[in-house]
């Protein structure tokens, strides 16, 4: 089967939700100065270290939320490469959307915390609370983060690497569901939270029967700035 020769998930920069502590999830937030600043960052990060090293005949595919703060962090990567690759084309997928948290969408954490306490607790020990509001279910977004990755990584050969900037719960579930994890834990609560502009990375294993199995190489990776007080200072 053809496939990319690596898959990246790329978390948008921070928003002014962000830095408040509010749920975002399909609430379209755009990046703020800092996030602007942090995007920049990781942009040039990923060119150098994943672009610049490979053979130049080498090409990247760019996917992303359609949510502006996942699509200003797609853009941003695509401007750094306009003078390696000619003709860096965005392509927008709702199935990359980050979840919906439903009636809490755009609500401050604190407040959900003290309005629900109940409810609030089930969801941050990953027992389902939120679902009692209309939040999408962390099986649906895993499944339709598969689906856009199944698609997105056979419209290219090994020469391609592919870029997909979406969103941290996103993010989280189709990673645990690709990786069959949900499986042995159906709470999705294995992998810890990425961090603003931090990115994962896949590479494949080609198996007997002609399949692929997509193996993690690295997860809530960023820039070597991102280790420092400078990452999240005012701007």
């Amino acid at each position: 089967m053809k496939h990319v020769r690596s898959i990246f998930l790329v978390r948008h920069g921070r928003t002014s939700y962000n830095a408040a502590h509010k749920l975002q999830g399909q609430v379209d937030i755009p990046l703020d100065a800092v996030g602007r600043w942090q995007v920049a960052q990781t942009a040039a990060w990923l060119k150098a270290v994943y672009v610049d090293q490979r053979p130049e005949t080498s090409s990247r595919l760019i996917v992303c939320s359609d949510l502006s703060r996942a699509h200003a962090t797609a853009q941003a990567f695509a401007d750094v490469l306009g003078g390696v690759q000619a003709g860096v084309e965005v392509h927008d997928d709702t199935r990359v959307r980050e979840r919906s948290f439903g009636d809490w969408d755009g609500h401050a954490v604190a407040e959900l915390a003290e309005r629900y306490p109940e409810d609030f607790r089930s969801w941050r020990l990953h027992q389902g609370g939120e679902l009692k509001y209309g939040a999408e279910p962390k099986e649906h977004v895993g499944s339709r983060g598969v689906e856009a990755l199944s698609y997105w990584s056979t419209l290219a050969g090994d020469d391609t690497d592919l870029f997909v900037f979406s969103h941290g719960a996103w993010i989280a579930q189709t990673l645990q569901t690709l990786l069959g994890v949900n499986e042995v834990d159906p709470t999705f609560s294995t992998f810890t939270a990425m961090r603003n502009a931090h990115w994962v990375r896949l590479d494949p294993m080609d198996l007997p029967d002609g399949s692929v199995r997509w193996r993690l190489t690295d997860y809530n990776h960023g820039p070597a700035v991102a280790d420092t007080p400078e990452w999240e200072r005012e701007r």
